[in-house]
């Protein structure tokens, strides 16, 4: 069982790392945990459900292992198009010609996994292999598409096809993301992440299909295309949380616009009480080397400083040769920064004068007055936990819960260390005691907890306490 850590030393911003060649063992999962990360993503891009299988019961293993609840998330491929088998790779340079087939009939026609003929039109943009091939729709048949090339670079087998002009209208969630997500009820994931959410109206499809599974699990948007960026608001009031796609985005938009769009979205999810995750590249050049650039530093710490829930490793954990590294690294990074350059929240948490909201600010105003140690939050739901957090507290959230799904979840909200305990109808009077065995508090510490009457009850929060730890 792993040591208790002085409750000075959690890191409030927090770790979230993608399980993948490098990563794909019961001992380097359970070491990624124990350096610092707080979830794991599965990319069900690649893999198959038997490695998934796997890589669910170690996970499982190593939050006994290190004694910690750790969120899973599950990333949707989503309507990822991309081209064909090529029989060898070709350059295209601006000027050329290309035909894009979905079924191709002649030697000139370039097999694509879709059929873009029934989605793009005329003057719309397509960009090839991450952005690095321009072209623009010239004509449009039955399963054709005529491109001129802007831009030229090299054909390649599977590489990746993005429409920033094109509205796939609702065909945001494939089959292999049902088949996935069925998988994914079964063996109780806590996040699904949904690629290219274009509307609200996606995310609600979602929730309404991880309802009939039975699955709890909470949903975070990912923000990828223009069109969520046009729809930002109405998307994160729809979700659970956002991620900021910043792969994609940058290609669907303009790169100079992520950083401002990055900043919109951790600045709505402050003010909604919804998760928000930076991702890509975040530490990129860990994939081959032992350090991050000074930039790659600037950057997490940037991520910080604005209040993010939590930042990602995706290559660098997946692929890289130094995944352990990465995470300690990213932890360095975090820690330091928050010890000398306070979260000061973006937008203000919009308050909707519910009971818990109202709790919370309160829990906030005392919490500041008495100069606490700690917030501590029993929550059934996790509700009074993620309302607390998005007013962004300097000091630690201690989140306390008796369903094992929602301490795995509240993992991953920003200033939190959740603990899995069984129902009591004395909780009232045992938390303090058990702050004091569970965690190292400093003699006389005090603490502000808020809890429910009837502990377990969703929705029930209505007490406020002031605990000195002795």
């Amino acid at each position: 069982m792993a040591r208790h850590k002085s409750i000075h030393e959690y890191k409030r911003t927090k770790i979230l790392a993608t399980i993948g060649p490098s990563t794909n063992s019961r001992k380097i999962i359970t070491d990624l945990i124990d350096k610092g990360a707080n979830g794991i993503r599965l990319n069900f891009s690649h893999g198959d459900y038997a490695e998934r299988k796997q890589q669910i019961a170690w996970i499982r293993g190593a939050e006994k292992t290190n004694n910690k609840p750790v969120a899973i998330l599950q990333d949707l491929q989503g309507p990822k198009i991309r081209l064909g088998n090529l029989k060898q790779p070709f350059e295209v340079q601006k000027g050329d010609k290309i035909k894009l087939a979905y079924k191709p009939s002649s030697e000139d026609e370039i097999p694509v996994q879709y059929d873009l003929s029934k989605k793009v039109k005329k003057g719309e943009r397509v960009l090839i292999f991450d952005g690095k091939i321009h072209t623009k729709v010239a004509s449009v048949k039955a399963g054709v598409v005529t491109l001129d090339v802007e831009h030229g670079g090299w054909m390649m087998s599977r590489k990746g096809l993005n429409l920033p002009d094109t509205d796939l209208a609702g065909d945001i969630i494939t089959d292999k993301d049902r088949e996935d997500m069925r998988f994914g009820a079964q063996y109780g994931v806590d996040y699904v992440a949904l690629s290219f959410v274009q509307s609200a109206e996606d995310v609600r499809k979602l929730r309404k299909y991880l309802k009939t599974l039975g699955s709890n699990a909470k949903i975070i948007s990912k923000i990828e295309t223009k069109a969520a960026t046009d729809n930002l608001e109405e998307i994160v009031m729809e979700s659970d949380g956002l991620m900021v796609a910043r792969g994609d985005l940058a290609v669907e938009t303009e790169p100079e616009s992520v950083p401002i769009v990055q900043r919109q979205i951790i600045g709505l999810a402050q003010r909604y009480g919804k998760i928000s995750i930076v991702a890509t590249q975040m530490l990129a050049s860990m994939v081959e080397a032992p350090e991050p650039t000074r930039a790659e530093v600037s950057d997490v710490a940037t991520a910080v400083i604005l209040g993010a829930d939590a930042v990602m490793l995706s290559d660098e954990t997946a692929n890289g040769e130094f995944p352990i590294e990465t995470v300690q690294f990213m932890k360095r990074i975090i820690r330091y920064t928050e010890d000398n350059a306070p979260v000061k929240p973006l937008f203000l948490h919009k308050e909707d004068h519910t009971i818990q909201s109202s709790i919370s600010s309160a829990v906030m105003t005392l919490a500041h007055q008495v100069q606490a140690a700690a917030i501590v939050v029993e929550t059934a739901s996790g509700l009074t936990a993620r309302s607390v957090a998005a007013h962004r507290p300097n000091m630690p959230i201690i989140m306390v819960t008796h369903d094992e799904q929602v301490g795995r979840q509240l993992a991953l909200i920003y200033g939190g260390k959740s603990y899995i305990r069984p129902k009591s109808e004395h909780t009232s009077e045992k938390i303090t005691s058990w702050l004091s065995g569970a965690i190292n508090f400093e003699k006389d510490d005090l603490v502000v907890i808020t809890m429910g009457l009837y502990p377990g009850k969703v929705g029930g929060t209505d007490t406020i306490k002031v605990r000195r730890i002795s």
